[in-house]
């Protein structure tokens, strides 16, 4: 452990100490990021963590590094301590104590990377399953340890890790799925608030389900009583199922994906909801094939149009196109509810997309609800990354 003094930096002959270059740094502000081209000298390939200090030699906490990854160092502590099976330990300890005193039920996301302390390392519990996913190096190399962990805390019947995500390669890391701990039964499937999903935890979307939206089901529903709902980018559709459970009088699911369009099927029959009509196309071209249809309620919730800051500027002419076509369709009174999952479209770009698209297609809104990703996916002050997620309830004209 490398011993340092908050006045006068690191002792000498510390060794794995890295050291911010001159200049303004979102680290020494909080920041748990740290990129290749901010640091005095890159750490040798083999390292994995280090103390960070800033030119002063002030000691800004201690993080794993990765010489590969264009973000070189992650914080995982404010102290000076080893990342080992303790501290892992008690990060999960937190997250999960965290989770069950906000109600959280067996459908969650249990820890979420730097939110809860560990950067790269996420845990999804669908009831007796957990899926991990290993985002880090470190954490990648701590994957058996961290999988011993999680079944002593919480005795799952099936460890799975979904370490096909791109941001891998990001750290050069492979692209691999594994059933680390237990077995799948052939036909899985997942209760959510007493709906039943198809479950693939193993190559469905994301870790089997999208767990950000799950709070917001439900919202949209209650508009949905009485109503003609359009479930765009509905992958399983899970908002055209509580649509159609709270009433909707038909409910049109539509999805570029065939196997999301099949599961759609599937989850609708499974759940008698025999209301919902499952269509894959472009959601662009359906509302241009469409162009005529009228709908009294719309959900918006595509895909990240902006994964990356550069791709900023055709997202914000994406995500408008998107919501000018959903204005034309709506009914007097109709209900929109569009979100955006790219955290580089913030609230006050989203906004002002939303007004503009609403301005263009000559109609005037009232903001029912602002929304947000939910609490088992906690927002870091200082860390504008960690929020993702956002949209707006509205009803127009």
């Amino acid at each position: 452990m490398t011993a340092y003094s908050r006045e006068s930096g690191p002792v000498p002959g510390s060794g794995d100490a890295l050291r911010l270059r001159p200049g303004p740094h979102r680290a020494a502000h909080g920041h748990p990021w740290v990129f290749a081209g901010e640091l005095e000298t890159l750490p040798p390939p083999e390292q994995k963590t280090a103390a960070l200090y800033d030119q002063r030699g002030r000691f800004l906490g201690r993080g794993m590094v990765n010489s590969q990854s264009q973000i070189v160092w992650r914080r995982y502590s404010g102290d000076d301590v080893p990342f080992d099976d303790g501290l892992v330990r008690d990060r999960l300890e937190r997250a999960f104590r965290i989770r069950r005193a906000a109600g959280f039920g067996h459908v969650c996301r249990l820890f979420w990377s730097e939110s809860d302390g560990i950067p790269g390392l996420v845990v999804d519990r669908y009831g007796e399953i957990l899926v991990v996913q290993a985002l880090t190096r470190l954490v990648d190399a701590c994957l058996e340890g961290i999988s011993g962990i999680l079944v002593e805390l919480l005795a799952p019947r099936c460890i799975l890790a979904r370490n096909d995500a791109q941001v891998r390669e990001y750290e050069g890391l492979p692209r691999t799925t594994a059933v680390l701990y237990g077995a799948l039964r052939p036909d899985e499937s997942i209760l959510l608030d007493g709906m039943r999903f198809a479950f693939d935890p193993l190559h469905g979307q994301k870790t089997g389900l999208y767990l950000d939206q799950k709070e917001q089901y439900g919202r949209v529903a209650a508009f949905s009583g009485g109503r003609r709902v359009l479930d765009a980018f509905c992958n399983q559709g899970a908002f055209g199922l509580f649509a159609a459970r709270a009433g909707a009088r038909e409910v049109t699911a539509v999805d570029s994906s065939q196997q999301a369009i099949d599961l759609v099927s599937a989850n609708a029959a499974a759940n008698g909801l025999l209301q919902i009509t499952p269509v894959a196309c472009n959601v662009f071209d359906f509302f241009r094939e469409q162009r005529s249809e009228r709908w009294d309620c719309i959900i918006l919730d595509p895909p990240p149009f902006a994964p990356s800051k550069r791709q900023l500027a055709g997202a914000v002419r994406g995500y408008k196109e998107l919501n000018l076509r959903a204005a034309h369709a709506l009914t007097p009174g109709g209900i929109l509810a569009s979100y955006s999952c790219s955290h580089h479209v913030d609230h006050d770009t989203f906004s002002a997309i939303l007004r503009e698209a609403l301005a263009d297609a000559g109609r005037t809104a009232r903001l029912v609800e602002y929304c947000h990703q939910p609490a088992d996916h906690p927002v870091i002050l200082g860390m504008p990354e960690s929020e993702y997620l956002r949209g707006m309830i509205l009803q127009l004209d």
